[in-house]
């Protein structure tokens, strides 16, 4: 299964922010920068993560974001689902558009069910936590240093 750039600069998102000091505000442009993307992707990025909670956004002069609860609570299979458009795998997968003539036969689509249900599962025994042991090191290498 690939990740979209949404999911992918979700999940940078929040590890950058898991990484920065217990309450540090970061900004847009700074983990732009870091990852060397789109600012205007993240921002899309950041408002959807604020509106499902997972950051905080503070306006005005020495604003900017950070995380908005603990990321022992954050689990990756969560974020992936939240920010996945769909998990069509395959045609047959989304019933509006399924225009596959073996469909109601078809035994592929249940084995690709089961994995992706299996990838979901490894995603979701991890947090968002375990990826911030070495925060000091991941830091040196998102500025560069």
């Amino acid at each position: 299964m690939r990740l979209t750039l949404y999911t992918d600069y979700s999940l940078r998102t929040l590890i950058y922010l898991g990484a920065k000091e217990d309450g540090q505000l970061s900004t847009i442009q700074e983990i732009s920068d870091a990852y060397n993307i789109s600012k205007n992707h993240l921002m899309k990025v950041t408002h959807q993560l604020g509106l499902l909670g997972y950051i905080e956004t503070i306006r005005g002069r020495g604003g900017g974001i950070r995380l908005a609860i603990d990321p022992k609570t954050i689990t990756i299979g969560e974020i992936v689902r939240h920010t996945e458009e769909d998990f069509h795998l395959v045609e047959c997968f989304d019933k509006e558009n399924n225009l596959c003539k073996i469909a109601p036969e078809c035994q592929l689509k249940g084995v690709l069910y089961e994995a992706l249900q299996a990838y979901l599962a490894v995603l979701d025994r991890y947090t968002l936590d375990d990826f911030l042991h070495s925060k000091e090191k991941l830091m040196a290498l998102l500025l560069g240093e």
